[in-house]
């Protein structure tokens, strides 16, 4: 992709923020009035000087050919990527034709893009002519080391499979006398198993006591899946291998991914993060015009920090997804990449709401554990539903609820204003909760909508 190609949208541009204020700041310099000298080359990169609170201007280049998303250097000392001023470099380019004209590259600018596309060449040439990977050094110690960490989940698991007993041979009104810190020991403990897995599900068993009525019967369903992840771990040998890998998936156990490469182009159907006090995650959906597979990327960064790589919503991507193992993951790692993302006017086919219920009851087959899965509808309206809301379809008398959390986003209203009353397309999240919309596109011409 070069500048002088289809630029992005606005909301293309403030996905690539890494928190509110990022976006908030990064919007209010989206004008020409703090900036000179702007640029653009014909190869991908955008420059120019913003003024600043200091006597000298800050110097601000964005690279938009790298084939992993574009990458950014300022001399501010923000130190979030991108900062506030890539954001409204990026947003003045995006924004009117010609207020980032075309240009001859200046010197400081230059250096900077001549040296990252080098180190780039260089780190794919390094790649390439090492080959594939010969895996670990001492397969013996690996192994060694597999066995060990193996033994103590299964001790792990007995363990949590006593206090789940225990649980319920006093009864769950305990639960809620005992409090949170109970939960929170449990799950020290399971750390300490390196289960991360049954982890991160004691937490979530330790915030439904006390959480309105009927919490009984949703610590009872939850300790039962969690009873059927232990009881999957401690039978392993007598699964199925898809199913085994699933198991371990969601114990936590580390994993590869193993599928043969898939070259496609995928477009980016959404993009959001998820953050606790040590780490952010973040979530890119895409979707294979080819393959017509719908994966996921999972990327983590420290606190703090975005993850990368950053792929809006609406662009394409020109390249290669191996899949990790396990019956019915969705999860995916990127390969390869031919050509920087571009921007597209190309759209996943939908469903009814109907058919995203009977998809997502089908995933359980594979994946009891699974919370939701990926399903892009067709031909809906949001319509409120009480005080809560819902996607009705706009060709049968069927709808969907939305999720707690999804109710509370500001992207609820984007989608309603999209709407307006009409049918939308909408991919989100169809899980056991309702849906949870992440993208919508207008039903005539229209660029995506991120609403996550």
């Amino acid at each position: 992709m070069t500048v002088q190609g289809v630029r992005w949208t606005a909301d293309q541009v403030l996905a690539l923020a890494p928190d509110t204020a990022s976006r908030r700041a990064g919007s209010r310099l989206g004008a020409a009035g703090p900036w000179s000298g702007a640029g653009s080359s014909g190869e991908g990169a955008l420059w120019g000087l913003c003024k600043g609170s200091g006597s000298k201007p800050y110097r601000t280049v964005v690279d938009l050919a790298d084939v992993s998303g574009p990458a950014y250097k300022c001399s501010c000392p923000s130190r979030k990527f991108p900062c506030k001023h890539a954001l409204g470099l990026l947003l003045l380019w995006a924004g009117e034709e010609g207020a980032v004209p075309r240009a001859e590259v200046p010197e400081w600018a230059g250096q900077w893009i001549e040296g990252r596309r080098g180190r780039t060449e260089r780190k794919k040439a390094t790649v390439s002519s090492s080959g594939p990977s010969s895996g670990p050094a001492d397969p013996e110690a690996a192994r060694r080391r597999a066995e060990r960490r193996a033994g103590r989940v299964t001790a792990g698991a007995s363990e949590l499979e006593q206090r789940l007993a225990d649980l319920l041979r006093g009864g769950l009104a305990a639960a809620e006398q005992s409090g949170y810190g109970l939960w929170e020991e449990t799950a020290a403990r399971m750390v300490d198993a390196q289960a991360q897995g049954l982890a991160a599900r004691v937490r979530e068993l330790g915030a439904v006591p006390g959480t309105g009525p009927g919490w009984p019967s949703r610590l009872l369903e939850e300790c039962a899946l969690l009873h059927l992840l232990d009881q999957g771990w401690l039978r392993r040998e007598r699964l199925p291998e898809g199913l085994a890998a699933t198991v371990r998936s969601r114990i936590g156990l580390p994993a590869s991914a193993d599928g043969p490469p898939v070259r496609d182009r995928w477009l980016v159907l959404a993009q959001y993060d998820t953050a606790d006090a040590r780490l952010t995650t973040r979530r890119i959906w895409l979707y294979g015009t080819q393959s017509r597979r719908t994966s996921l990327l999972l990327s983590y960064g420290a606190a703090g920090r975005a993850p990368e790589p950053a792929l809006p919503v609406g662009l394409a991507l020109d390249a290669e997804l191996s899949a990790y193992p396990g019956a019915g993951q969705a999860r995916a790692a990127l390969g390869e990449q031919f050509a920087p993302p571009a921007p597209t006017a190309e759209r996943p086919p939908g469903t009814t709401t109907t058919l995203a219920i009977a998809r997502y009851g089908d995933a359980l087959r594979d994946d009891p554990w699974l919370d939701s899965v990926p399903v892009t509808l067709d031909r809906v309206i949001p319509v409120p539903d009480g005080d809560s809301w819902q996607l009705a379809d706009a060709d049968e008398d069927a709808a969907l609820p939305l999720t707690p959390a999804a109710r509370s986003r500001p992207g609820l209203w984007r989608l309603v204003a999209l709407s307006g009353g009409a049918p939308v397309k909408v991919f989100g999240e169809c899980g056991h909760r309702g849906f949870t919309p992440l993208a919508a596109w207008p039903e005539g011409p229209g660029e995506a909508v991120p609403l996550c």
